[in-house]
């Protein structure tokens, strides 16, 4: 733990408003992203992540406009998925703002799409993220796309070894056995991903507590996500932050 964990508030969008379900069904609105995320960063985030929920399921065009949209009112580092299927597609992404582009269903379709995205614009702006669900018949979990609705069968531990080798400098794990519910982290995936990988880790699926954030930074991970306890109120981002630095974890 010699970096200092980040505190990253996620914004599912669908039809250009923000989005909260349970185990990716459900959703009810939590608000327009941009606003959202303006008040995240002057509460004190340390990055932004957007995913556009439905882009890859319904093939719709990258959120471009939405980076640009935020690129004028949010001023910590951000990142935007959701329907980026080619390094042109994380090209628009970056000029128009975005930090970082996470990339997800196209990635494991197209697995060199990791390689060239980190060939064309460093390690640090690719984010692989991956939706993974425990297996049915056996222990593990397994890598969903197309937002949870695709099981393609894939381990999910060894697909992130294979994205860390092609070059992806960050990823973000969900958990959608914990999505929405608020009853902590997957804390297992977490500590299987985390002894086996070497790049920074981001937990997502779970949060309902300042604790469990705690807990997933002793699992093993370098940044914490989260969306309801955020989005209606629950919790603040400084109180976040105070609940890990009582625990003596290093936060910004």
């Amino acid at each position: 733990m010699g970096l200092k964990v980040r505190i990253i508030p996620c914004l599912d969008v669908d039809a250009g408003r923000v989005v909260k379900g349970t185990n990716f069904k459900n959703l009810r609105d939590a608000g327009d992203p941009v606003e959202l995320a303006a008040l995240y960063d002057r509460e004190g985030a340390d990055e932004i992540v957007f995913y556009d929920i439905t882009a890859s399921h319904e093939n719709r065009e990258t959120a471009a406009r939405l980076a640009r949209a935020a690129a004028e009112e949010v001023f910590i580092p951000y990142t935007i998925g959701g329907g980026v299927r080619t390094v042109s597609d994380m090209r628009a992404m970056l000029r128009a703002g975005a930090d970082k582009v996470s990339i997800n269903s196209a990635a494991v379709r197209t697995p060199d799409l990791i390689d060239d995205g980190a060939a064309r614009f460093g390690s640090q702006c690719v984010v692989l993220s991956v939706d993974v669900k425990h297996k049915e018949d056996g222990p593990g979990w397994e890598v969903y796309l197309n937002g949870g609705r695709l099981n393609t069968g894939k381990d999910a531990v060894a697909w992130l070894v294979e994205g860390e080798r092609r070059g992806a400098g960050e990823f973000v794990l969900n958990s959608m056995d914990a999505d929405g519910t608020e009853s902590g982290y997957d804390l297992d995936l977490i500590s299987e991903v985390a002894s086996k990988t070497n790049v920074p880790l981001i937990a997502s699926g779970g949060a309902g507590h300042p604790e469990h954030m705690v807990s997933a930074v002793r699992a093993g991970a370098s940044a914490v996500l989260a969306a309801s306890i955020f989005h209606f109120g629950e919790y603040s981002i400084a109180e976040a932050k105070d609940t890990l630095r009582e625990a003596g974890v290093p936060v910004r």
